[in-house]
């Protein structure tokens, strides 16, 4: 009979939601009571909607519960463990029968993630037992030579998945043509948009299988040392990172002469960032790694030539590592076998915002942009109307609803305004205003410039001044114009990517919304009824029951009328607060 295993999904998203109180809770269950079950950890399989995620497998197959908190989990132990008798009305996705979550799982393609919610991240032989370290060894024992190993990936079509798509095979070639005695492999492991919420997933989740891409890396190219740059903030993914690294030593896949192989040395050590956005670009990146601030450098050189110390470098992020491994494992022909002509592979997605299923997926490149959010996403809360998509983090573009059929692959994407980036998917809705959209996001921006070129230092400012102006009430016909000058002055003066993208939000806005700018300067109005200060308040006489509640809170007493008797807003003072909206227990309150 095969012993009963209890599995708790323990990342970030997991733990946040209480995952930890769970897995204690049962902990202590198990002691109580001298319990015969195995209780182990996982990481995010994706599924962050329904943490916390408890999977139990038994002779009768795998169970995957969600939503369960400390009282559910009593219960799945007494009954199911226990009793052999699964909780259904708790059941995500099962071996025995079909469920609507099941779709989330089975529209995917993993590869990146294909370990993510399978494996204890801090059990090197879990990751073994999958596999792991078989390509570094397949190197070692076949004698395969650094220039078939580029080859393979090039021959996969990989292509960098942190922002700019470069050839993953042809960075490696330049950095392995470079005769240095001394170079570097770097991972990226800092984008600091929602698609760094991949990065942390798979640093919290496989983080072996980014250190046995790093040591093919470093393997191909002729590097010795590598550095993975994580920002601080991720410490559940830094501290699976440190147990890694030493169990990868102890294991001798890190080190001098890896698994017996003369002149095979590699090691790994991890620097924390302090979160800095701009870091994301590589030469910043560098320049934060040798203790100096994160500004970026004039390229050429690149860091193929002159990267960390001056000595030739390769940087690639972590989606781009998790990758290499199955790559080299499974040849660079299966790779290739997914996406589009130019796009080969998967892509990992942050799915966020106005979704119903917001988490990680992984999906072949050439799928719709619609599939993603309405096949794997689950489509929009509450029966409302998808309205764009933004892309690509706080510098992608904002894509409409009629442009949803869009393939996702570079050439595509890039083709819409926006970009690829690390993989942020920000859904929105009807009630989404996209100028209010543009201006959160080049607020961001500003604020991450380094402050180095002065379109982007200042630019960024002045272009957020003139959207604030907007969603004030404010503007001017002749803002937009004003807009898109500076966008495009940015743009082209900008040293890095940072400068380069940041407009990206405001240009594809004007130019898919431009009608809800003319709204908001012309009629002074907010077709999404977001912008507070061009809503207009006003009392539902058939509805009002006047109660006075809202006079009550009004903070500046703008509502008349006595108890009993329909109130009034007196326009000219009101201030827009939305009090008298949010009090109100009659939907006597109408918005304009």
């Amino acid at each position: 009979m095969t012993k009963t295993k209890v599995i708790i999904g323990l990342g970030s998203c997991g733990v946040a939601a209480g995952a930890g109180k769970v897995y204690k809770k049962i902990s202590e269950l198990k002691e109580a009571e001298n319990l015969d079950f195995e209780l182990g950890k996982t990481s995010c399989v994706g599924m962050c909607y329904r943490e916390p995620l408890v999977e139990v497998i038994d002779e009768n197959g795998s169970f995957l519960y969600g939503g369960i908190d400390e009282d559910k989990a009593v219960e799945l132990i007494n009954k199911h463990v226990n009793n052999n008798n699964p909780v259904r009305d708790y059941i995500v996705v099962t071996d025995l029968y079909d469920t609507p979550d099941r779709k989330y799982l089975e529209g995917q393609v993993k590869i990146a993630l294909r370990n993510c919610g399978m494996i204890d991240p801090e059990i090197i032989a879990e990751y073994e037992e999958r596999g792991g370290y078989g390509a570094v060894r397949k190197i070692v024992e076949n004698k395969i030579p650094p220039e078939n190993v580029i080859k393979e990936v090039m021959d996969s079509g990989l292509r960098g998945r942190g922002g700019g798509g470069f050839p993953t095979g042809l960075k490696w070639k330049f950095a392995h043509k470079n005769k240095s005695d001394n170079k570097y492999i770097i991972c990226n492991a800092d984008e600091g948009d929602p698609g760094a919420f991949m990065d942390r997933s798979l640093l919290e989740g496989d983080p072996h299988s980014v250190l046995e891409g790093m040591i093919i890396a470093g393997y191909a190219v002729g590097a010795n040392e590598g550095v993975i740059y994580c920002r601080a903030e991720y410490p559940l993914a830094l501290k699976r990172l440190a147990i890694a690294i030493e169990q990868a030593e102890d294991r001798g896949y890190l080190g001098s002469n890896i698994l017996g192989k003369e002149g095979f040395d590699f090691r790994i050590t991890v620097k924390e960032g302090a979160g800095a956005f701009v870091c994301g670009e590589e030469t910043a990146l560098i320049a934060s790694i040798e203790g100096e601030r994160g500004m970026p450098r004039k390229r050429p050189p690149f860091p193929a030539e002159s990267g960390l110390w001056r000595k030739p470098s390769n940087i690639n992020n972590v989606e781009t590592f998790a990758n290499i491994p199955w790559i080299i494992d499974k040849g660079g022909s299966a790779y290739a076998k997914y996406g589009t002509e130019k796009s080969k592979g998967t892509k990992v997605f942050a799915l966020a915002g106005k979704i119903n299923h917001g988490g990680l997926v992984e999906v072949p490149m050439g799928i719709t942009i619609k599939d993603v959010i309405f096949k794997l996403g689950g489509g929009i809360p509450g029966g409302k109307k998808f309205k764009a998509v933004q892309l690509g983090g706080p510098s992608g573009g904002c894509i409409p609803e009629y442009l949803s059929s869009t393939v996702v692959d570079f050439d595509s994407v890039t083709a819409t305004g926006a970009i690829m980036g690390s993989g942020g998917m920000v859904v929105m809705d009807e009630t989404t205003c996209m100028v209010d959209v543009a201006k959160f996001f080049l607020d961001f921006t500003r604020k991450e410039s380094c402050g180095k070129c002065t379109f982007c230092r200042v630019g960024t400012k002045r272009m957020l001044e003139i959207l604030i102006r907007i969603t004030e009430g404010e503007g001017e016909t002749k803002d937009m114009e004003k807009l898109e000058e500076l966008a495009y002055q940015i743009k082209d003066s900008s040293l890095c990517g940072l400068g380069q993208t940041a407009p990206n939000p405001v240009l594809t806005t004007l130019k898919y919304f431009r009608d809800e700018y003319e709204a908001h300067i012309s009629q002074k109005k907010c077709p999404s009824l977001t912008c507070k200060k061009l809503l207009t308040y006003e009392v539902n006489e058939e509805n009002c029951t006047g109660c006075t509640v809202c006079a009550k809170n009004c903070p500046v007493d703008a509502i008349e009328g006595a108890r009993k008797e329909v109130h009034f807003i007196k326009q000219d003072i009101c201030i827009r607060c939305g009090v008298c909206f949010n009090k109100c227990k009659f939907d006597a309150i109408n918005l304009s």
